[in-house]
């Protein structure tokens, strides 16, 4: 008996309390997570569902003895009501049968009801463990999976995890009925109770062994399904680019490619599978022809009474089906170690950077300093940005410019130096607090799906009035609100798909501008639009962050005209620094930097 469906209304367990804010991340309420080891993921998903799992597995083996008990009950009505007693009797033996299958529908409900909330739930607290790792602050050392993979893990993995918790409810009635069965059997004809009893232990230890090579099986399909979805999201992501490019078919058959791989991995899955059910059923086959050849002789030979006779039979039968249901149990646990292992490997990945416990004293003033600072092809990079200050950051290398960034985005650690704010050193700081005060807008700034408003609003939960409005003006974002045929109001779709290049910068800008914090570090943020808009971003920017820490680490002319001091970053080094004016003037490698 499988005890319900996969699908089932949940109630929210661990849902993450969400700060809004740049840098914020969902906080889970739901406990410690898993010990990030297969077995580890496994046993957690079982723990925090227990008491569902354990009502399930009670309720699913009082069904199956249940069911078990109904060949022996007709074979009862056959000799003491049909061959030897009454209506009376009749009527006697049919009021039982009735009422065991009364029991009989009421476990199963029970039983289904439970399992539903056990790896519904077991599900749930998977994903938001997954999720809570994806977007820990601390973020990942390394290279990390693609958006496709992730989600593959925290969706799909996280489910068929889940299932596994099925896997204890369906073995508990398997082996309650194959139990009950073989002590009726024993009751019945010690002989052929135990020649059930000799043949199902080799037919579980095949059932169990043969399962084994499910798991590797899963895990293989489950990782090109992953590499599939990946591709997809990267395809989406890029799609206008590639269709500005007339590349379509390059993108449609680098997914063909993984596509299909994946379906080849699925398919090699499916007939192992489908191997593995077709051997089990094969087995339960023969034992069952077995009982019911040896059960026959017994009759013709008057061991056995008819009514014996028909129970034995019918237990036989019966049993084929909880032998394969712990098979099918088996299959469901070797996929989840499958799985189990591929979110064990998210959750065990290093993170980039750990954090202080640190908190800061009251708002920052601004001062950012960097000492000794080397982290790729940065070199002991020093540098000093006086509190109110512009600071304009043009890197002639694009990767000293994203080491420079991760580093003071805390998506990396420095491989020596430091990064001090007000004179504190910034790892020494809540990750929470760091990233408040210091705010790296990267030249891809994401939109999210909803409205212009909402983008640009979600980070100035606490802003005085007006300072939404004021950083879309900065930004010349009120231009593209007005372009728009609601307004503020209109959606713009996931990442903001449904705006140019240019709209998107600019409302990416606005939201950096309406967070207003102590530090700002803009990267590139004017590379999509025109000359004559750039310069009134420029003008606004000036405006709206006086008084405030600003880097601007570009190589627009036009943005850094209005640093009040310029540094050339060459070779991981400060080489040249003064205003812009001075550096075209004075400096080629800044010139070839700029002008190019």
């Amino acid at each position: 008996m499988t005890a319900g469906t996969a699908e089932a209304e949940q109630e929210p367990v661990g849902i993450p309390e969400r700060r809004r804010g740049l840098g914020s991340v969902p906080r889970r309420d739901a406990g410690p997570g898993p010990e990030p080891t297969e077995e580890g993921v496994v046993r957690w998903a079982y723990a925090r569902q227990r008491r569902w799992i354990v009502g399930a597995a009670v309720f699913t083996a009082i069904h199956q003895m249940c069911e078990a008990a109904v060949p022996v009950m007709i074979g009862a009505v056959v000799d003491h009501a049909v061959r030897r007693g009454g209506p009376a009797d009749l009527a006697l033996w049919i009021g039982l049968l009735a009422a065991l299958f009364l029991v009989l529908t009421v476990a199963m409900r029970l039983g289904g009801r439970c399992n539903r909330h056990g790896s519904q739930g077991a599900a749930h607290d998977l994903r938001m463990v997954a999720l809570a790792r994806v977007l820990d602050p601390r973020g990942f050392a390394g290279p990390t999976a693609d958006s496709g993979a992730l989600l593959s893990t925290a969706t799909a993995d996280s489910l068929r995890i889940a299932l596994g918790n099925r896997s204890w409810v369906l073995g508990a009635g398997a082996v309650a009925a194959l139990a009950f069965g073989a002590v009726a059997l024993l009751l019945t004809s010690v002989p052929l109770g135990l020649l059930v009893l000799a043949g199902l232990v080799p037919l579980l230890w095949a059932t169990k062994s043969l399962a084994k090579p499910l798991s590797a099986r899963g895990a293989a399909e489950q990782a090109q399904v992953a590499r599939a979805t990946g591709t997809a999201a990267d395809l989406m992501r890029g799609l206008r680019v590639l269709k500005g490019l007339g590349a379509e078919p390059a993108g449609t058959r680098r997914y063909r490619r993984a596509s299909r791989a994946a379906l080849a991995a699925t398919v090699r899955a499916a007939r192992w599978e489908a191997g593995y059910e077709g051997v089990t059923l094969l087995l339960n086959g023969l034992f069952l022809a077995v009982v019911t050849l040896v059960g026959a002789r017994f009759a013709v030979e008057g061991t056995l009474s008819v009514g014996e006779f028909v129970a034995s039979v019918g237990l036989a039968q019966f049993l084929v089906g909880p032998s394969g249901r712990f098979g099918g149990a088996m299959s469901l646990r070797a996929r989840a170690r499958g799985s189990a292992k591929r979110l064990a490997d998210l959750l065990a990945a290093p993170y980039a950077v750990t954090g202080g416990d640190r908190a800061l004293a009251g708002p920052a003033a601004g001062e950012l300093t960097l000492v000794g600072l080397s982290h790729g092809p940065l070199k002991a990079l020093s540098l000093h940005v006086p509190a109110g200050t512009v600071l304009g950051v043009a890197a002639t290398e694009p990767a000293e410019a994203s080491a420079l960034l991760d580093v003071l985005a805390l998506r990396a650690g420095p491989d020596s130096g430091r990064v001090e704010l007000d004179g504190v050193p910034l790892a020494r700081l809540r990750l929470d607090d760091a990233r408040a005060a210091l705010v790296v807008a990267d030249h891809e700034g994401d939109l999210f799906d909803g409205t212009v408003e909402e983008n640009v609003a979600s980070v100035a939960d606490t802003a005085p009035p007006g300072r939404v409005a004021a950083a879309l003006a900065a930004a010349d974002a009120d231009q593209v609100i007005e372009a728009l045929p609601d307004g503020a109001d209109s959606a713009i779709g996931e990442r903001g798909r449904s705006l140019s290049g240019g709209q998107r910068q600019r409302v990416a800008l606005a939201r950096a501008l309406a967070a207003d914090p102590p530090v700002l570090v803009l990267h590139e943020p004017t590379t999509a639009v025109d000359a004559a808009t750039e310069a009134k971003v420029a003008e606004g920017l000036r405006t709206m962050r006086e008084g405030r820490t600003t880097v601007l680490v570009t190589t627009s002319p036009i943005l850094l005209q209005i640093c009040g001091r310029v540094v050339l970053l060459h070779d991981g080094e400060v080489r040249a620094e003064g205003t812009h004016s001075e550096l075209t003037r004075d400096n080629s490698s800044y010139r070839m930097a700029v002008m190019a």
